[in-house]
């Protein structure tokens, strides 16, 4: 009885086929390539989940005020108290009395945040009212003709012609244009107080939060609540690197309007109306990218018409210049921060600007941060 020939076998023959097979779809680089791309995406995607999952409510309900105003009481407060931590309660030999004035500091923080709310609140009502005089009104109707008159002699007569030419024609305007857009400007008045009630409802968010939520994240026992203790870190890191680096910003814009304002003006012998509110128009404008400049770039040019044209090109000039700094002065503190370029950042605040509106515009930095600073944590960027 002879044995069968080895090579006679099927079963072999299956299996080499089989495996050869496999050594081919393995050895296929194209097919590897897809592999590690979708797990590279899948990998990707889990780990910015967290940032979809906050974000992308926040801007379909419109609540980027709630959390923009929860996130700087919660920093605020946090600052605060800590400083209390490092320059007070750290020089305290008895641990227990350590412990005990640990929630004294939360406390007292919030106290301070509610003085300092409250004393803006009160000066800012106090300027309104001032401001709002009739005295000043009549000046302010004197300084809005005197720009009309300049617009008269710029504008060819086809426009020129629908612009009034004393106080009784622009009191009449005035009242024609608000009885025709009443109902906007009724809506106008509802966005506006319930964006009061949202700013309202952050700061006590954030009150709550920085009281409930222990400082340090080992306290928290179980894995999950460690996880959401991390994924709020980030948070609070990527609007800290944001909003800090953004009142930065602002303060030197501010310095470099105020010289070309409160000085160099003065000096040619054409002072600005109101040139102190428009200072503190052009800080409270910066604190938002992009849109911030346009608004204080539009009132500082709209009054420079009253000194002439010369004047105006001279504004404009100086404004585009402090400008194009801004953008100088983004990449290299909010794009050193975040670790960004300047394209980067640009392109995805048009971006969310496209897709959410203003809320995007403003919220996109943050968002932006948040997740950079997830990437570079896992190695994935520089």
């Amino acid at each position: 009885m002879t044995a069968e020939p080895l090579g006679n076998n099927p079963e072999p023959a299956l299996n080499n086929k089989n495996n050869t097979s496999t050594s081919a779809h393995l050895g296929d680089p194209f097919l590897t390539n897809d592999r590690l791309q979708w797990s590279d995406m899948k990998s990707f995607l889990l780990a910015i989940s967290s940032v979809i999952v906050v974000w992308l409510p926040v801007l379909l309900l419109h609540l980027t005020l709630v959390l923009f105003a929860t996130l700087i009481t919660y920093a605020l407060i946090r600052g605060i108290a800590g400083w209390i931590h490092r320059h007070v309660i750290a020089y305290m030999h008895s641990a227990s009395r350590q412990q005990r004035m640990g929630k004294v500091a939360e406390w007292f923080a919030i106290a301070v945040l509610a003085t300092l709310i409250s004393l803006t609140v009160y000066v800012f009502g106090d300027w309104i009212a001032d401001k709002t005089s009739v005295e000043v009104f009549n000046k302010l109707i004197r300084q809005i003709l005197d720009i009309f008159d300049q617009l008269h002699t710029l504008l060819p007569p086809s426009i020129s012609q629908h612009l009034p030419i004393s106080v009784s024609s622009f009191q009449a305007m005035l009242m024609s244009t608000i009885k025709s857009h009443a109902p906007q400007l009724q809506l106008v008045g509802i966005h506006t107080l319930r964006g009061l009630g949202y700013v309202l409802a952050g700061v006590v968010i954030g009150c709550i939060v920085a009281l409930q939520v222990p400082v340090n994240s080992a306290a928290h026992k179980t894995p999950f609540t460690q996880h959401l203790r991390q994924k709020f870190d980030e948070l609070i890191m990527g609007f800290n690197d944001v909003f800090f680096a953004q009142v930065k910003i602002s303060s030197i814009n501010t310095i470099l309007t105020s010289v070309f304002l409160l000085g160099i003006l003065p000096l040619l012998g054409h002072p600005l109306p109101m040139a102190w509110t428009v200072v503190l128009i052009t800080f409270c404008a910066g604190l938002f990218p992009v849109v911030g400049n346009l608004v204080s770039n539009i009132v500082i040019v709209l009054l420079s018409l009253t000194h002439g044209l010369g004047i105006s090109i001279l504004s404009l000039v100086w404004l585009v210049s402090i400008h194009k700094l801004e953008y100088f002065l983004n990449a290299q503190i909010i794009g050193h921060k975040i670790r960004a370029s300047a394209w980067e950042l640009l392109l995805f605040i048009l971006v969310l600007e496209a897709t959410f509106g203003l809320a995007g515009l403003i919220s996109a930095p943050v968002i932006y941060a948040q997740i950079k600073r997830i990437l570079a944590d896992r190695g994935w960027v520089i």
